[in-house]
């Protein structure tokens, strides 16, 4: 299993191959259709969000300030959203990973850390703009499994700060079948990541595993284990993990 999360400049031909293909997506139109992972959100409020955040995220990179950039798209959102992510990819590209910068997660206080967050805003993002025209966009495995990791390493004691994070009372592991790769989580206040055997597991893709954590599409994991070790990640994986 690699070490998560990658060098920071490994991020980017993966966040440069992620925003084209939001782009691609965007071009296809369809501005008013639902888009059913993000409440009453039309595609055009989802691109509109992932520009906004690729500015806003450039803006913070760029100049330490944190203020939000607001939408004006235009009449061609597509080509919006295309000119956001380029401006991202730029400032990225010419940013030290080390110097400090300002992000929610309040540890590792560095740019480093908008590079991974980026492409797992745009992963997850793209698989609601697929899922809005009934489709299924397949996400390369390893940037899958970083995302999970990214939740279960980074999100959890974000997520606990605004919403109550069920309990474990023994480990639980996540395993992406297709990888070979396996988190543990466990007990703590919120439960985190750690080394210990696991009473439960629950296999799936790496990718399926990702949508499980951000609450996309109807995953049903293969979950193994005791039946109250069964039910106790069952509730786990129920609960809202991520901010």
């Amino acid at each position: 299993m690699p070490t998560f999360p990658f060098p920071a400049p490994d991020y980017l031909p993966h966040l440069r191959a992620l925003t084209e293909a939001f782009a691609e997506e965007a071009r296809a139109g369809r501005f008013e259709a639902a888009v059913p992972s993000c409440g009453d959100w039309t595609r055009r409020d989802l691109l509109a969000h992932l520009g906004v955040v690729h500015r806003t995220v450039a803006t913070i990179v760029e100049t330490g300030q944190q203020e939000r950039v607001e939408a004006e798209m235009g009449e061609d959102p597509a080509g919006w959203y295309a000119e956001s992510a380029a401006r991202l990819l730029d400032v990225l590209a010419a940013a030290d990973p080390d110097e400090p910068s300002r992000h929610f997660a309040g540890i590792e206080m560095t740019k480093a850390f908008w590079f991974r967050r980026q492409v797992h805003e745009t992963a997850v993002h793209l698989i609601d703009a697929h899922a809005a025209r009934g489709e299924v966009v397949r996400l390369e495995p390893l940037v899958a499994a970083d995302g999970v990791d990214e939740v279960l390493g980074r999100f959890l004691p974000v997520a606990a700060r605004f919403v109550a994070i069920p309990s474990l009372a023994a480990p639980i592991a996540l395993h992406a079948s297709d990888l070979g790769y396996s988190w543990t989580l466990v007990p703590g206040e919120p439960p985190a990541l750690g080394e210990a055997e696991p009473v439960a597991t629950v296999e799936a893709t790496a990718q399926e595993l990702l949508m499980l954590l951000w609450k996309r599409g109807e995953i049903s994991p293969r979950i193994t284990g005791a039946a109250e070790a069964e039910e106790a990640a069952r509730g786990f994986l129920a609960a809202k993990l991520t901010p």
